[in-house]
């Protein structure tokens, strides 16, 4: 597990999941679209999908609530207490299972024993400014409120649309939570929690690339190359170019979390609850051009309730946890495509999915010696989704659709449809050793499974075999490992194998008249890799640590078949480069008897990975470091000031692509471009 803490959390700016995972090693995260739809990958574990009635393969919570959608993903972090990641399948423990591991985020929590607040402003490139505040007040000896709350504006975008003269990417969110902590003994407490966001942002584009030659550019896949229509872009900066869509990112959500647990004498009993109310609406510009090609509108409306119960307790020689976990989520939604320079026509696609989920699990610890202990966890799931989803081409464009040739004023005309229930159980169980030679130290050994059930691309699509469902996956880890911990180092290293079963990831389909990228199986894929670990804290400089980790990583895809024939069998997964790591330095100082200097600065390597089942050269990444660094400057009283940097050295690298080319077109989205900022901050 990888954790931070509530300072690092705020002296690192971790504001957002892509944030923290983007510091860890053999950990990727995405966006499928600038500033939405972040997809996470652990150990080349991960969801290549865009997908609001998908859940990730990464299981991410927010305050023991599971996140059902990849549309949840997106929220800034705000009064946070500390994030955890984990690695592996997960499920035998707490929440819903998992294939390739958990994110969880817990928020600071109300404090009976004193008054405390925080007061935060900050102000940064690109007209960036927020103010994030916190106060928490015991009521009484058993009650106590902690209300909180931060806002964003970020009135200039990354991008500049050349067609507008204007930039594009600004962001306004506004968070808020406020809890109740109520403890009227010692054997009961009662925490509620309600929290909402309102966001009115904008999201970026791609960078366009074309499929024809112009003049003398190399092509298929370069920005000098055309589509269909005759447009090219040349000028080889990502976040410039010509777009048609409206950008605007509108989400309003609201949430309430029930946490109540009970020392029942010997055991002791928790009960979560967990409700959310999404509201979702964004633009999407897929081909990256001034033309109205395939261009979306997407809305969601997402509906979540979960419960989780849990009953805990020690043995003579160790512990147990039985527990049970229900979910019902309602996803609908609808595409509003927009494709008559192309096509000359418009397509509407909805969705409509509903799924429960219900789980039994059990956990025990076993110690046979005071040195060796037992781990053994079991977990039934049953899943049900019911499913409808149906595409049309609206043929609203004289003389009429080239898509599929209706003459206008033909009625809404049905090109793809699917109905139907996938009804899935599955087990997941881990087994293992643990060996603690001394103290802070510990020597392990596991084996474990995971599964993630099936499910419906809810995408665009031109023939209802496009909508067909993919199947669940499955995935047995075995993994040997050992950490040790002193006054002056820290270090581990763990080495996996992982047998990955109809590996759910994205395939291109071309079998209908729209070229697409939808969610398929894959048979069967080899996985296995290290994780190494290590940080220095030296006797003779004192204030100094020193850190790094490194990630080895070898994926090997099983044969598949895509619309392109069969694929043999030795691809890599997507987003699961061979090599990655992290380099940390942070030296603090006092500079008096009142203040402290704080120097800080990470650095972030990825080598080069595909970033779809296909292994397409014209979508992949190339290696790339990434640097951060930032100075601290406070004092006794609660008083700090920051100065900050992220990208510093301005790199451009793919996050993620897609190759449209039997349009005319792809695109590649980047990663942020250089940002820096000062923030003044009083805890009080």
């Amino acid at each position: 597990m990888n954790a931070l803490g509530a300072q690092s959390i705020q002296e690192r700016g971790i504001e957002q999941v892509s944030d923290f995972i983007s510091q860890l090693a053999n950990v990727d995260v995405k966006e499928n679209s600038p500033g939405v739809l972040p997809v996470i990958t652990i150990r080349g574990i991960g969801l290549n999908d865009f997908s609001a009635t998908n859940n990730p393969a990464a299981g991410v919570y927010v305050d023991e609530v599971y996140l059902s959608s990849l549309a949840l993903l997106n929220a800034d972090f705000f009064d946070v207490e500390r994030i955890e990641a984990l690695r592996g399948p997960q499920g035998t423990l707490y929440g819903r299972n998992s294939t390739a591991g958990a994110v969880n985020v817990i928020s600071a929590r109300p404090n009976l024993s004193e008054s405390t607040g925080r007061l935060e402003a900050g102000y940064g490139s690109y007209g960036t400014s927020d103010i994030e505040a916190m106060v928490n007040v015991p009521a009484t000896d058993e009650l106590a409120i902690r209300l909180s709350g931060k806002y964003i504006d970020q009135n200039e975008g990354f991008y500049f649309d050349t067609s507008d003269n204007d930039d594009v990417g600004t962001r306004s969110v506004l968070l808020g939570r406020a809890q109740v902590l109520w403890r009227p003994g010692d054997g009961f407490e009662a925490l509620f929690k309600i929290e909402g966001q309102k966001v009115r942002s904008e999201v970026g584009a791609g960078e366009f690339f074309g499929a024809l030659p112009n003049g003398t550019a190399t092509c298929p896949g370069s920005q000098q190359c055309t589509d269909f229509l005759g447009y090219s872009d040349p000028d080889n900066d990502p976040f410039r170019g010509d777009w048609s869509v409206n950008p605007a990112y509108n989400v309003d959500q609201l949430s309430a979390t029930l946490r109540l647990e009970a020392d029942l004498g010997g055991m002791t009993l928790t009960s979560i609850t967990g409700y959310i109310d999404f509201d979702r609406s964004w633009g999407a510009d897929t081909d990256g051009t001034p033309f109205r090609q395939t261009d979306f509108i997407e809305t969601d409306d997402i509906q979540q309730i979960s419960q989780e119960v849990r009953l805990s307790g020690d043995l003579t020689n160790g512990s147990w946890i039985l527990g049970a976990f229900y979910s019902h989520d309602d996803v609908v939604g609808r595409y509003d495509g927009n494709l008559q320079d192309l096509f000359n026509t418009t397509l509407l696609t909805t969705w409509n999915q509903t799924t429960e989920s219900a789980a039994v699990f059990g956990n025990v610890n076993y110690d046979l010696s005071d040195t060796v202990s037992l781990v053994g966890g079991l977990r039934y799931t049953w899943e049900q989704k019911d499913y409808a989803g149906a595409n049309f081409d609206l043929v609203s464009q004289a003389p009429g659709s080239a898509l599929t040739g209706a003459p206008f004023g033909t009625p809404p005309i049905l090109i793809a449809s699917n109905t139907d229930t996938l009804d899935d159980t599955n087990w997941s169980w881990k087994a293992g050793v643990n060996w603690t030679p001394m103290d802070d130290a510990l020597v392990y050994a596991s084996v474990s499974q995971g599964a993630k059930s099936g499910g419906f691309f809810s995408g665009v699509a031109t023939n209802s075999g496009q909508l067909a469902p993919y199947q669940p996956e499955k995935l047995i880890a075995y993994e040997v490992g050992a950490k040790q911990r002193t006054s002056s180092y820290d270090i581990g290293a763990s080495v996996f194998l992982y047998d990955y079963q109809d590996v759910q990831t994205f395939i291109r389909d071309e079998s209908g008249g729209l070229p697409i990228q939808r969610l398929g199986n894959v048979e069967e894929a080899t996985i296995y890799g290290a994780d190494l670990t290590a940080a220095w804290r030296p006797e003779m400089v004192d204030g100094l640590t020193l850190s790094a980790a490194v990630g080895l990583l070898n994926t090997e895809l099983g044969s598949f078949t895509s619309s392109g024939g069969v694929v043999p069998a030795g691809n890599e997964l997507p987003d699961a480069p061979e090599l990655s790591g992290t380099l940390g330095a942070s030296y603090e100082i006092d500079v008096s008897d009142d203040w402290a200097l704080k120097l800080q600065s990470e650095g972030r390597y990825s080598g080069e990975q595909f970033k779809d089942s296909l292994n397409d050269p014209l979508v992949a990444t190339d290696s790339y470091w990434t640097f951060n660094a930032r100075a601290i400057l406070d004092n006794r009283d609660g008083w700090s000031v920051s100065v900050w940097g992220r990208n510093i050295t301005d790199e451009r690298y793919v996050t993620q692509g897609v190759n449209n080319l039997p349009l005319g077109y792809g695109f590649r989205v980047y990663g942020a471009p250089r940002t820096y900022g000062i923030s003044l901050a009083k805890e009080f």
